[in-house]
């Protein structure tokens, strides 16, 4: 996995960075929570690991921004704390860190951690492509929304995205459908193919 660290202290930083090194992670290693938003803000990572305590941007504003950032994938958080109490694990769930590591830190409960971090972020993406799909009328082509009312797609699509439409007929729907049509126009002496202007 790619992880993020944000950890102000030089020495605990190049620790935690060889160690998930070591395990086979890719690391990119902020020396504060400053630049690890910096960092995040450019390149959203999956997983980040950060220190608690640190000037300017704490762990826990900076997991407020990572959650806050739109159209950001889930992140799972970890946050590295020599606090303790339920309290101080209560205010940091608040502010979104999904767990916590406490300092000292210890090789096998950091890969452990490492462990749920990926089947979490295996559901997530799991459930994203389940929201991804779209209900859509086998017969009539509406989409149904979040309200449960049904659209047309044309409709739906370009409330949700910046996409406009302009329409034709597909090589296949014209034989199927248009050429049929405009031959028995023809044959009534009516009909003027409007595909030939």
């Amino acid at each position: 996995m790619k992880i993020l660290i944000a950890e102000d202290d030089d020495v605990s930083r190049k620790v935690l960075q060889v160690t998930l090194e070591k395990a086979g992670h890719e690391v990119v290693a902020a020396p504060g929570g400053v630049e690890a938003w910096e960092s995040f803000d450019q390149d959203p990572l999956r997983v980040v690991v950060s220190d608690w305590m640190m000037p300017v941007l704490d762990g826990l504003e900076l997991c407020k921004r990572v959650r806050a950032r739109p159209g950001t994938a889930y992140t799972y958080f970890i946050l590295l704390t020599a606090r303790t109490g339920r309290e101080n694990y209560r205010h940091a769930m608040d502010a979104g860190v999904d767990d916590f590591l406490t300092k000292p830190l210890e090789r096998d409960e950091l890969s452990i951690r490492l462990h749920v971090a990926q089947r979490i972020l295996g559901f997530a993406s799991r459930i994203k492509q389940l929201e991804d799909l779209l209900p859509i009328c086998s017969y009539c082509k509406k989409i149904r929304d979040e309200q449960q009312n049904w659209d047309p797609i044309e409709h739906y699509i370009s409330k949700h995205t910046d996409s406009s439409f302009s329409h034709g007929i597909c090589p296949e729907c014209y034989e199927v459908h248009v050429k049929p049509m405009m031959a028995k126009l023809r044959k009534s002496g009516t009909g003027k193919d409007p595909s030939r202007g």
